[in-house]
């Protein structure tokens, strides 16, 4: 295949009264190339969901298993586990451990603190080995481990329902902040540190600050009446936190639904005051799954959509990468789609080192740029800082791949995390019903 991949030609800029046309860079980034494909896991379900950076050169991934044999087989039970994994700079595994309970138990993020240590996001359904209480259905399981893997504490948030932690950030003063799904209909509108006169239905963003022990400092829950999925967080230069999901409400804290599920962007004080909301989209379903900053001051949230008109230009097919930015008043900036004729999906953004962003989701098109081998496909692809596609990607094989995170390391290669079905093409090999995926580009 040619080392260059045809670029989408235009891309659409917006302000606030009007929509300009600007032409595509002539000169196309060279493509990463694949320095290799690895899976590993067991006879069941594997798969990794987030991935970091860590201070030594190598990377920490989080995300769940439920196998104990093959690559796990050190594991006892064939409950759902949260699965972490320390690699060295060289890609060499130095650690692997699992945690949990005889339940469901699955890790979402992962952060390597400022001491050096790792605190890891997800649910739990557990109240027993590393867990220790649980209020429902799910809850939101905060757990901290050494440098080394060790256990250090953990946390449980949540009521009677289904809650379920999505993403976290260490604060600027040394705790935490984390996001995900509160079960307001099951948890009788609790979830506030303050009372709440109006109760709201569904699923909302829930925002929990805690120290830097775990304890609670404050909690929020924002939302309407049907369904709200918080999927990224980022702490503003003034200390605010924005929240990136989506919502297809159209009350209580949701002002402006454009048409089923939109982006819906939360902009939260540092005491939890909701100081900001704003929704982006077209009539059809749109749905925001990572968020980071840019150099300029503004934000890029990044997921799919499956609308052609009010805030998106274009769309290709089914589904396309839908890239928003937008200032932190909330203003669109501008928006780009990238996809072919099926469905073609973000869900993580990295900023890169020289000021562009890495995108890694999945790809089922075989128009527009696109390769696929079967199914869903992993993609990763290269934006510029204007929204510029500078290559495109996949990695699969007949079966289903996808790819839930991505990062950049110290020595600029990247690495790709998620899960795989597929035994053939890109990927080697299959051991259950899905294995943990990692792809690293050099």
């Amino acid at each position: 295949m040619s080392k260059y991949l045809p670029l989408l030609c235009f891309f659409i800029l917006f302000n606030c009264s009007k929509k300009d046309v600007f032409t595509a860079p002539e000169v196309l980034e060279v493509i990463n190339e694949i320095d290799f494909v690895k899976t590993f896991g067991g006879s069941k379900n594997d798969a990794l969901y987030s991935v970091k950076g860590t201070t030594d050169g190598g990377y920490v991934t989080a995300g769940f298993t439920q196998s104990n044999d093959f690559d796990l087989a050190t594991k006892t039970n064939d409950s759902f586990d949260f699965l972490i994994s320390k690699f060295n700079a060289e890609n060499h595994l130095e650690w692997q451990k699992t945690f949990g309970g005889s339940e469901d138990d699955r890790a979402s993020d992962i952060v390597q603190t400022l001491g050096g240590n790792f605190v890891v996001l997800g649910y739990s359904k557990s109240s027993d080995g590393n867990v220790s209480e649980n209020a429902g259905s799910k809850d939101f399981w905060l757990l901290k481990i050494s440098s080394e893997g060790n256990f250090l504490w953990e946390k449980t948030f949540g009521f009677s329902g289904a809650d379920l932690g999505t993403a976290l950030l260490e604060t600027n003063d040394g705790g935490f902040f984390i996001t995900g799904v509160l079960d307001v209909s099951s948890s009788d509108g609790q979830g506030n540190s303050k009372s709440n006169k109006v109760k709201h239905a569904g699923g909302d963003y829930w925002a929990i600050k805690t120290d830097h022990s775990g304890a609670l400092e404050w909690s929020r829950f924002f939302g309407g009446s049907f369904s709200e999925i918080p999927t990224g967080v980022i702490e503003t230069t003034q200390d605010n936190f924005i929240i990136a999901g989506s919502s297809d409400s159209n009350d209580f804290n949701i002002s402006e639904n454009k048409g089923a599920y939109d982006f819906w962007i939360t902009k939260i004080s540092p005491a939890g005051d909701l100081l900001l909301e704003k929704s982006f989209g077209g009539s059809g379903i749109d749905q925001a799954k990572a968020i980071t900053a840019t150099n300029d001051g503004n934000f890029i949230a990044v997921g799919d959509t499956r609308s052609a008109d009010i805030d998106v230009a274009l769309n290709s097919g089914a589904a396309d990468v839908w890239i928003v930015k937008f200032s932190s008043e909330g203003t669109l900036i501008w928006e780009k789609t990238i996809g072919g004729s099926s469905f073609d999906v973000a869900r993580a953004i990295y900023k890169t080192q020289d000021n562009g962003f890495l995108i890694a989701g999945s790809s089922r098109s075989l128009d527009n740029g696109f390769e696929n081998k079967g199914q869903n496909d992993a993609l990763i692809l290269k934006i510029d800082k204007n929204g510029n596609l500078l290559w495109q990607k996949t990695v699969g094989g007949s079966e289903i791949d996808f790819l839930y995170d991505i990062a950049e390391l110290n020595n600029k290669s990247i690495i790709a995390v998620g899960e795989s079905s597929s035994s053939d093409q890109d990927i080697s090999e299959n051991k259950g019903f899905s294995d943990a995926l990692i792809i690293q580009l050099k």
